[in-house]
């Protein structure tokens, strides 16, 4: 069965909150440790749409088995046309394309938009998935935070990737030195 991606809507957030809730318990994939409320989803579904970012669902049957959303990277003004991308399916639906679908539908999402840079941070798991993932779509490292995170007893790296989205009135950046 195909799946169908669409815009978040406040009945899609209990299921996003659950989908988030095994990734903040379970791994470190995320470094929140404490699962956001339905009503902290609530607002930050409305607080992108207020500054027009997507987020957006991945359903199978009429069931939301993702989400992926693009957020501010930093709240200074200069950053406004830098987006930072989050993705995450339901357990047991990794592996099936639907991460490449929703990365695929959010470049394409912001892309209409005012966003020029989309940032990934994926914490070093031991596992390369979302690597591999944001490589097949463009993005290209561009540094290591060592030891930032720690969370379920364990000091956790970041990556960070950068895509470049759309025509810019500069040049791109020059990635490949790092």
């Amino acid at each position: 069965m195909e799946s169908v991606i669409r815009p978040a809507v406040p009945a899609d957030l209990n299921a996003v909150a659950e989908i988030f809730t095994h990734y903040v318990r379970h791994t470190v994939v995320t470094f929140e440790e404490t699962p956001p409320s339905v009503a902290a989803w609530r607002r930050r579904l409305d607080g992108l749409a207020a500054q027009e970012l997507p987020f957006l669902v991945a359903e199978l049957s009429g069931q939301v088995v993702g989400y992926a959303y693009a957020a501010p990277w930093r709240s200074k003004p200069a950053y406004r046309h830098t987006v930072e991308n989050s993705i995450y399916l339901a357990p047991g639906r990794t592996g099936q394309g639907l991460g490449g679908t929703l990365l695929e539908a959010l470049l394409a999402a912001c892309a209409r938009t005012h966003v020029r840079q989309m940032i990934a941070v994926i914490a070093d798991t031991g596992t390369d998935a979302s690597v591999a993932l944001h490589r097949r779509h463009g993005f290209t490292d561009v540094g290591r935070l060592v030891a930032v995170g720690h969370k379920h007893d364990r000091w956790i790296d970041t990556l960070l990737m950068q895509r470049t989205l759309g025509r810019t009135t500069a040049a791109a950046p020059d990635t490949s030195h790092y």
